[in-house]
């Protein structure tokens, strides 16, 4: 029997099991596709961040940085990108990433969750559409001659759309639950990843005056200076020669001070 052909004989709730089925290859082709690519990358980057860290936090900063469009990657980017942090906002900063990124990775469950609830029910209906449509036509008159041949074989029919509702929500299921335990294990190492590096943190964590060691030094000296220079600025000429004036500084560290300017005049 064609595909086709059984499509037809199962009635109007086909149409919406058809919807139904393509939504949820759709959403199970892109969540394959999704985890194939998380998986066989995961470890290779919670690795390599994680030694770095225990040399150098700026280059381990780097390859985290790098692997942003991975979950992993903006789970141990997030803390690292911080300029001033303690041990406590180091962990504000992992927990609420994790769960920023496991919410991403429970994309598309509600909607296969849909499907594995619809898709019987449509299919049930119809089978009782099917069985109506068939015992409308039996008179109790009929009943066991040739005439109610055909009933049964519409009774057969109208059991088509059940038999493809519990096919789509079957596979539906298989699906849904396979990635449910992915996020499961997912939350599993974001755990431990996140754990080993809040604890290279706790103990060597990164010295932030190494980067802006010159930038607190060069105020304190402008601060020194600028004195000097609006005093000097702001001395009145005196009217006696440059040489004159040149030995009586020497003389005294105060030149501008009142009483000498009195005395010189």
């Amino acid at each position: 029997m064609d595909i086709l052909d059984l499509f037809n004989k199962g009635g109007p709730a086909m149409w919406p099991l058809l919807v139904l089925s393509v939504l949820s290859l759709s959403v199970i082709f892109e969540r394959l596709w999704f985890w194939l690519r998380i998986l066989t990358q995961e470890k290779e980057i919670v690795e390599r961040v994680l030694d770095a860290a225990t040399d150098n936090w700026e280059i381990a900063t780097e390859i985290a940085q790098k692997a942003i469009d991975q979950p992993i990657g903006r789970f141990l980017y997030a803390p690292l990108r911080l300029q001033k942090s303690d041990a406590e906002t180091f962990r504000l900063a992992l927990e609420s990433t994790a769960a920023e990124e496991v919410a991403g990775m429970r994309r598309g469950e509600k909607l296969l969750e849909s499907v594995i609830a619809l898709s019987p029910l449509l299919g049930l209906l119809g089978t009782v559409l099917g069985l109506i449509q068939s015992l409308r036509a039996i008179r109790i008159g009929d009943l066991g001659t040739e005439s109610t041949a055909g009933v049964t074989t519409g009774i057969g029919e109208s059991l088509i759309s059940t038999a493809a509702g519990l096919i789509v929500a079957i596979i539906t299921l298989v699906f849904y639950r396979l990635f449910q335990g992915f996020v499961v294990n997912q939350v599993k190492v974001f755990n431990k990843a996140g754990n080993d590096l809040e604890l290279l943190y706790r103990q060597s964590p990164p010295d932030p005056n190494k980067s802006t060691l010159g930038i607190v030094r060069e105020p304190t000296q402008e601060r020194f200076t600028s004195p000097r220079k609006r005093r000097k600025n702001n001395s009145t000429p005196t009217p006696e020669p440059a040489s004159d004036t040149t030995d009586k500084t020497d003389q005294n560290p105060f030149p501008d001070s009142p009483p000498e300017l009195e005395n010189e005049s």
